[in-house]
C-alpha cells in the first residue's frame, strides 16, 4: 500500500464542559514537520498532540489546528477580565505596528481568538485545572487521525496507479532499447571490417591488428548491456516499494537517483539515432515519476 503525504481531515468533539473543533493537512516534505496551533491555556496539550502525531506519522509538513470553546450552558457563568483584555489588545496594536514599519502585514485576529488567550476569559470559579479537558482532547485525537490516514491512503492507491503506469512504460521503453542494442550488436563486426578497409585506404603505415583491437575496444565501451540489465533490477525494486506497507518514501527517492544515472549512461553511450531517441523517452518518463514519488511517505 502506497501512502502520500497530501490529505485532510476534520472533526468536532466535545467533552469536560467544551467543544471543539479539529483541522488537520499535510503536503510533502523530506522529514516530519509538525505546525500546531492550538490553545496555549490547555496545561500540556502542545507536547502530548505532538508525541502522539510523531508516533502516528512518518513524513510531510502537518498543520494541525484545533479550537476549543465552553458549551452554551457553562458559557453563561463566563466573565471578561478587563484588564486582560487591555493587556492582549495593546499587546496586538504594538506587534502590528512593528510588523507594518517592517512591511510584513500580520492576519487580523478575531474576537474569538482574543477571547481565546489566557486570562482574557474567566468562569467564575477558582478552577484551573486543565487535566481532564486535555485528556478528552486527547482522546479525540485517535478519531481525527483514522480519518487523516484514510485520505492519505486513498491518494496513496491514486498516486501508485500513476506510478504502476510510468514503471508499465520504462518496461516497453526497456524492451525496445534491448532490441534496439541487439540490433546494433549484430552490425558491429561488418561495421568494424569497413571502417578498418576506409582507414587502410586512406593510410600506409597504420597497424591492421592495432586497429581491430582499438575499435573492438570502443564497442566493448559502447555496450549499453550492464545498463539495461540495472534499469530491469530497478523496475523490480520499484516494484516491490510500491507493494510496501511501511513508509518508503526515502528509498523510492533514492531509487529514482538510480534510475537517472543509468538512463543519462544509456544515453551516452548509445551512438544510434534510434536508441538514443528511445533512452530520451526512458529519460522522460523517469523525470515524471520522480516528481510522483516526491509524494510518497
Amino acid at each position: 500500500m502506497t501512502i502520500s503525504m497530501t490529505g485532510f481531515a476534520a472533526r468536532r468533539g466535545e467533552g469536560a464542559g467544551f467543544g471543539w473543533t479539529w483541522d488537520i493537512r499535510s503536503v510533502n516534505g523530506k522529514g516530519l514537520d509538525l505546525r500546531l496551533r492550538v490553545p496555549d491555556w490547555i496545561d500540556g496539550l502542545e507536547m502530548a498532540l505532538r508525541a502522539d502525531l510523531q508516533k502516528a506519522l512518518a513524513r510531510g509538513n502537518v498543520s494541525l489546528s484545533l479550537k476549543v470553546a465552553r458549551e452554551a450552558a457553562a458559557a453563561e457563568a463566563l466573565r471578561v477580565n478587563d484588564a486582560v483584555l487591555a493587556g492582549v489588545l495593546a499587546a496586538l496594536s504594538r506587534a502590528e505596528g512593528v510588523a507594518m514599519a517592517a512591511g510584513v502585514t500580520l492576519a487580523q485576529a478575531t474576537a474569538a481568538d482574543v477571547l481565546t488567550m489566557r486570562g482574557v476569559l474567566e468562569t467564575g470559579t477558582t478552577d484551573d485545572d486543565t487535566t481532564p479537558l486535555r485528556a478528552a482532547i486527547l482522546a479525540d485525537l485517535p478519531g481525527l487521525l483514522v480519518d487523516f490516514h484514510a485520505m492519505r491512503a486513498a491518494e496513496g492507491a491514486a498516486l501508485a496507479a500513476v506510478i504502476g503506469a510510468q514503471l508499465d512504460q520504462i518496461s516497453a521503453l526497456l524492451g525496445t532499447a534491448r532490441n534496439l542494442a541487439q540490433a546494433r550488436r549484430d552490425r558491429g563486426p561488418a561495421s568494424l571490417r569497413e571502417a578498418i578497409a576506409r582507414l587502410l585506404e586512406n593510410a600506409e603505415s597504420l597497424d591492421e591488428t592495432r586497429v581491430a583491437q582499438e575499435l573492438a575496444l570502443l564497442a566493448v565501451k559502447q555496450d549499453v548491456t550492464e545498463e539495461l540489465d540495472r534499469l530491469a533490477a530497478h523496475l523490480d525494486a520499484a516494484r516491490a516499494l510500491l507493494a510496501d506497507a511501511s513508509p518508503v518514501g526515502r528509498k523510492f527517492d533514492f531509487l529514482m537517483q538510480e534510475f537517472l544515472r543509468e538512463a543519462n549512461t544509456l544515453l551516452s553511450k548509445a551512438q544510434d539515432l534510434e536508441l538514443t531517441r528511445t533512452g530520451l523517452d526512458l529519460k522522460t518518463v523517469i523525470d515524471q515519476m520522480r516528481e510522483q514519488v516526491q509524494n510518497v511517505e
